[in-house]
Parts: C-alpha cells; sequence; structure tokens
C-alpha cells in the first residue's frame, strides 16, 4: 500500500470512546499508531480528549466530545484489498470483516457481487461504517483508504454536481497551497436503466482526488433515515489566513453550522478549516498555552490565525 501525502484528514465524533476506538482501529490495521493525544479542558462539553492516529499510513483524528452527533453510513471507509499487492488479499479482507463485524452490524453482507468478487458493507461497534472489497488488480492503483460520500434524500442525484465543486475548490489556484496541481477526477460509473428507485444516469460510483486524497461518491434513491452530519468532518489545516478565507469562503453555506473552524457546504457535508499552526500549538504548547488558545478559538467562527498567536504567546 503507498504512502500518501494527505492534506484533509477524516475527524471522528465520538462520545467518550475516542481513545479506546483509536485503539481498536490500529491493532486491526497495519502500520498503525497514536500520533498525540492532548485533552482540552472547559469546553461546552467539559474535558474532551483529541485523538490522531495514523491507519495504514492515512491520518485520522478523533475527539470524545459528548453525545452530539451519531456515525451514520453516509461517510464510510472503503478498504482497497488488492491481491496484486497482497498476495493474502481476501485472508486479509476476512479477518477485518470478522473483527469490524463484533458488535456490528452487516449493511451489506460479506459476497460475491458484479462489481467485486469479495465485498461487504459493515457498521462497527461504534456505528462507523467499512467497505471492505477486494479489488480488481487489473484497475488503476488506488489507497488502501478512501473516505466514500454517499448522497441521499433529498441530495441524491448530487454527487457527479458536488465531486465537480469540490474539485473546483481544491484545484482553484487562489486556494490550496499545492496550487491545485492534486485534484483530478477518476473513474466515473452511472445507474443505466432498471436499476429504480435509483434514475438513470446518477452516480452509481466516481471517484476523486483533491489535495492528494482520494474520496470516493455515489447516489442512493433508496429509503434512508440518515444524512450527512458533524459526526465525521473533513479537516483542511491552512498555512495562512488568506487559505483560511478561501476555503471558508467556498465551503462555509449554513452560516448557523459556523463555530470553532467548523463549517457546513450546500450539500450538508461537514468540514474544519483549520490553522496549521494551531495544530502546532495544540501538540507543543504547555498545558497553560493550550488553555489559553482554546479560550480564545472557542467563540471564534472562521479561525484568526493572528489572535490564535496571540493567546498561545500570552
Amino acid at each position: 500500500m503507498p504512502t500518501l501525502k494527505q492534506h484533509i484528514t477524516p475527524h471522528l465524533w465520538f462520545d467518550k470512546e475516542a481513545k479506546e476506538a483509536a485503539q481498536f482501529y490500529c491493532s486491526l490495521f497495519p502500520a498503525s499508531q497514536i500520533t498525540n493525544i492532548t485533552t482540552l479542558h472547559d469546553t461546552p462539553t467539559g474535558d474532551c480528549d483529541v485523538v490522531s492516529f495514523r491507519l495504514a499510513e492515512h491520518p485520522f483524528m478523533a475527539i470524545s466530545a459528548g453525545p452530539m452527533f451519531k456515525f451514520n453510513p453516509s461517510i464510510s471507509f472503503m478498504v482497497n484489498f488488492d491481491p496484486s499487492r497482497n498476495k493474502d488479499a481476501r485472508k486479509s479482507l476476512d479477518a477485518m470483516w470478522e473483527k469490524l463485524s463484533h458488535g456490528g452490524t452487516a449493511l451489506m453482507p460479506l459476497d460475491k457481487y458484479p462489481f467485486s468478487e469479495h465485498y461487504g458493507w459493515v457498521q462497527d461497534k461504534y456505528g462507523l461504517s467499512w467497505q471492505l472489497i477486494l479489488s480488481n488488480p487489473n484497475g488503476e492503483e488506488r489507497p488502501f483508504i478512501v473516505p466514500s460520500l454517499m448522497f441521499v434524500g433529498d441530495m441524491c442525484g448530487k454527487a457527479e454536481e458536488a465531486s465537480d465543486y469540490y474539485l473546483s475548490v481544491f484545484s482553484a489556484k487562489g486556494g490550496s497551497a499545492s496550487g491545485g496541481k492534486n485534484a483530478k477526477r477518476g473513474i466515473i460509473a452511472r445507474y443505466p436503466k432498471g436499476l429504480e428507485p435509483d434514475k438513470e444516469g446518477t452516480i452509481m460510483f466516481t471517484d476523486f482526488m483533491i489535495e492528494n486524497q482520494w474520496f470516493a461518491a455515489m447516489d442512493s434513491a433508496r429509503e434512508h433515515n440518515f444524512a450527512f452530519n458533524e459526526a465525521i468532518s473533513l479537516m483542511v489545516p491552512c498555512d495562512t489566513q488568506q487559505e483560511i478565507d478561501y476555503y471558508w469562503s467556498k465551503l462555509s453555506a449554513v452560516p448557523q453550522a459556523e463555530q470553532c473552524g467548523w463549517c457546513k457546504d450546500k450539500y450538508g457535508l461537514s468540514w474544519q478549516i483549520t490553522s496549521a499552526a494551531m495544530n502546532d500549538m495544540m501538540r507543543n504548547g504547555t498545558k497553560e498555552q493550550i488553555a489559553r488558545v482554546v479560550q480564545a478559538f472557542m467563540p471564534m467562527k472562521k479561525f484568526s490565525i493572528a489572535e490564535l498567536q496571540k493567546a498561545y504567546a500570552g
């Protein structure tokens, strides 16, 4: 599995289980470890553990911040087991399925499907969703873990428009630090006629790369009692205030959702437009410095790097 430089980090919201869940996931994936744990004090939900960890070299972040949001299958994580890269791919897939299934729920049972010889979709004991797939060794190589977005309900039929929009945002020269070099469309497959309620021509599967990070997207017109929410958000660390201002202007479409660097786009997806400098402060600061930074960013909507630096310096 290739090591990728990732700019966008999935952020997972737990009630109390962030450390426990991170340890569990690290036990399942190769080349995985917890890289940092910071406790935030005196937040609106009390003390919060913030856990940074890597699964097969892919960065994640988790927080224990109370029972405000619950995971659902609108965002899942596709895990590609490629026989051309791992001769025991099927056995590895089965072993991970068994562990993720324990205490969880199979959304699509492990079986043969038209798109894969061996595939299953499972919601684990914490509610997080995973799609385990024995990928086609003749296809174009993809990362081991790919976040997957499912557009349902009022957003069904928007997968192509949304992925086009994200590509435009992250490829714009005024936005990313990379100057938009790492954004492109991958595969696109549409629903054919006869698969109602899914509408012919909508997206059965597509993937796209932004900031050197692959994502997948699909539409589903079936009955679902969920939608995107803040339980899973996408963190975009920015080096400059100009970058923060740019991404905030492009991705914040719901004013009432703006808080502490969080925003929600016009498709309902939650983002965190963060300061890379603040992330360093939270990792390396003293207890007093971290406390000052927390108290500074709590009232903020869009982050001000200057104000964060002022609070850190005291």
